[in-house]
């Protein structure tokens, strides 16, 4: 099964994206976690990355466009993909087009993750992140059993310089401007089903494996 997973920063991707490959066994593929990853670790493409990302801005597309080809290509792509934003602009999506028809999967579905951008704010700047297991927490609606570590690790939390009203601002302008596009696009292919993510975590759940079942 070949996914792509869209929505605006805080509207949970991250938490959909665990309980799809949780059922479904297929590698979940973040340029998010990619670059994280990247930028601890210091390597070349995430010292680009940090300086975009710390700013707010998306990271370009002819870094991110290389760092999808090789991961695509990996052995454990080749029963299916569940890419969490990615692609986020026109180009990207015609690379990643050319890509998964290079590889045998093309994209059966797209799942847009709809949030109210009023709603987006609390979500965002209460988030918490484990860097060394990936974890994800939120002081209020999901918070670590001992505050500020996780639970799974015991490693302190971290909250990501780009989770700030300011930066979600900046985020969003993005994210309209860029990604609307790619959903008009993927629209008129009949792929895009949309998705009310202002439901608690159990409806939208019932929601996505209603969209997903429909195309196995």
């Amino acid at each position: 099964m070949n996914i792509l997973i869209m929505g605006a920063a805080g509207s949970g991707k991250g938490t959909m994206s665990k309980m799809i490959v949780q059922k479904y066994n297929i590698p979940h593929i973040s340029t998010g976690n990619m670059f994280r990853e990247a930028m601890a670790a210091e390597t070349e493409l995430g010292i680009v990355a940090k300086k975009y990302i710390d700013r707010g801005m998306l990271v370009p597309d002819d870094t991110t466009i290389a760092m999808i080809r090789e991961r695509l290509l990996r052995p454990d792509c080749q029963q299916g993909y569940l890419l969490d934003g990615y692609p986020r602009t026109l180009v990207q999506a015609h690379a990643f087009e050319d890509i998964a028809n290079e590889i045998g999967r093309p994209v059966q579905i797209v799942l847009n993750l709809a949030v109210e951008l009023d709603a987006l704010a609390p979500r965002v700047t209460g988030r918490r992140i484990c860097e060394t297991c990936g974890a994800i927490y939120h002081i209020q609606f999901s918070p670590s059993k001992v505050e500020g570590i996780c639970d799974k690790c015991q490693t302190p939390l971290t909250h990501r310089s780009d989770d700030t009203v300011e930066q979600l601002a900046v985020r969003l302008k993005e994210h309209v401007l860029l990604t609307k596009p790619v959903l008009d696009y993927y629209s008129s292919e009949g792929l895009v089903r949309y998705v009310d993510a202002t439901k608690d975590i159990d409806s939208v759940w019932r929601d996505i494996e209603i969209a997903l079942e429909s195309i196995e």
